[in-house]
C-alpha cells in the first residue's frame, strides 16, 4: 500500500491528527496504543520532541501497517529523509517550503504543507501536496476558511489545526474542512495515560457526533 493510500484510508475513518509534541520515545508507545484503541489512524511526532527519530521508529515498527505515522515541524528538505529513514511516511509543516513539498513527493511519502492564504494554497498545490494544513485556524476563522474552499480543488484534503477544540470543532467541521488537528488538548509531555485515553475517546467520539449532525 502506498503512503498516500494509507493517508486517505485513515482520514475516511478518522480524519483527526494528534500533534504529538513534545513526546519522548519512553511514552511513544504506550500513547499510540491509546490513539489506535480510540480509533485514530494518524499520528505526528514533531521534530522539536525530544529524539524525535526515535519516537518515529518505536511507532512506526509498532503501528506502521495500521496507521500513518510521520513528523511534524519539519522545516527542511533534508530532515524529510530522516523521517523517511525511521520509518514515517506522513511529512506535516508549519509553512509552506517547496524544496520539503518536493523532497516529500520524490520519496512517495504524504505531503501536508501549512498555509494561512490563499495564495500559499495554491502554491502548496501546484507544488505537489497531497493536502493542506490550515494553520493557525484560529487566526484564520471559519468564515475565512469557508472562502478558501470556494476557490480550492473539490476533494482536497484540508485539515484545521491551531486552536481547534471542541468547542468550536462543530464551526470548521460546517463549513467543509475534511478534519483538524489537536495538540495540547490531547498530549502534553508527561501527561497521565488515562487522561490521553479520556481525551482521545471523547474527540473521536466529538467528531463523529458532528459530523452525523451536518449530514457528512
Amino acid at each position: 500500500m502506498t503512503a498516500e493510500t494509507a493517508f486517505r484510508n485513515a482520514i475516511a475513518e478518522l480524519p483527526i491528527v494528534p500533534v504529538l509534541r513534545g513526546i519522548s520515545p519512553e511514552e511513544a508507545l504506550a500513547v499510540t496504543e491509546v490513539l489506535h484503541e480510540a480509533g485514530f489512524r494518524i499520528a505526528e511526532v514533531t521534530l522539536n520532541s525530544p529524539r524525535p527519530f526515535d519516537s518515529i521508529k518505536l511507532m512506526a515498527e509498532a503501528y506502521g501497517t495500521r496507521m500513518l505515522i510521520g513528523a511534524g515541524t519539519v522545516l527542511a528538505a533534508e530532515e524529510v529523509a530522516a523521517v523517511q529513514s525511521a520509518g514515517g511516511a506522513l511529512i506535516v509543516s508549519p509553512d509552506m517550503n517547496p524544496a520539503v513539498i518536493a523532497e516529500t513527493r520524490a520519496r512517495s511519502m504524504v505531503s501536508l504543507p501549512g498555509v494561512t492564504t490563499p495564495t500559499e494554497a495554491f502554491s502548496a498545490i501546484r507544488a505537489g501536496a497531497h493536502g493542506l494544513k490550515l494553520f493557525p485556524a484560529e487566526m484564520i476563522g471559519p468564515a475565512a476558511v469557508k472562502a478558501m474552499l470556494a476557490v480550492l480543488p473539490k476533494g482536497l484534503p484540508l485539515f484545521a489545526v491551531g486552536g481547534i477544540s471542541t468547542k468550536n470543532l462543530a464551526d470548521y467541521l460546517a463549513v467543509g474542512v475534511t478534519g483538524v488537528g489537536f495538540g495540547s488538548n490531547l498530549y502534553r509531555p508527561g501527561i497521565d495515560l488515562k487522561e490521553v485515553r479520556a481525551s482521545a475517546t471523547a474527540l473521536a467520539a466529538a467528531y463523529r457526533r458532528i459530523r452525523s449532525d451536518i449530514g457528512g
